[in-house]
């Protein structure tokens, strides 16, 4: 098992990525991504998508899922179904510990509302279920600081 990345996950989000940049960056190389291309193609994903829908950490959990699932067969794709099912158990257990999955929701943006979870505890908490469930063994689990 090697060290892991999650601090490489927070240092990504202290250097200005947005959530979702800064885990599936972390882990491009894994996925077979260069991580400039990953850098790239997650840059809209942040804030929840831009308009604080889907939490930018949410989203990265499924690039990875995708990235790793995926049969990448562009003429008859065979692989869809059992990556959202990934998608589905990673989302719910992030769902349950954090209440939503909605940024707006996570960060108390509505009026009246209260912040559920810092931007940098859901990194945390999604870079932990990506090392738990898609890279299962390969990783030592994650003894650094807690973010609320």
């Amino acid at each position: 098992m090697t060290k892991s990345r999650i601090d490489a996950v927070i240092q990504n989000h202290e250097k200005n990525y947005n959530c979702c940049q800064s885990i599936v960056c972390a882990y491009a190389d894994l996925a077979g991504v260069p991580a400039k291309d990953a850098f790239r193609m997650t840059e809209g994903l942040g804030s929840g998508v831009g308009v604080y829908s889907i939490c930018g950490a949410v989203s990265a959990m499924a690039v990875l899922a995708g990235l790793l699932n995926s049969d990448g067969n562009l003429d008859a794709p065979a692989t869809k179904k059992s990556t959202y099912e990934i998608d589905q158990r990673l989302i719910e257990r992030f769902r349950v510990k954090n209440g939503s999955i909605d940024c707006m929701d996570l960060k108390g943006v509505r009026e009246g509302s209260v912040p559920l979870r810092s931007c940098k505890g859901c990194i945390v908490d999604c870079a932990r279920l990506v090392e738990e469930n898609l890279f299962t063994g390969r990783f030592e689990a994650y003894t650094g600081e807690e973010y609320s």
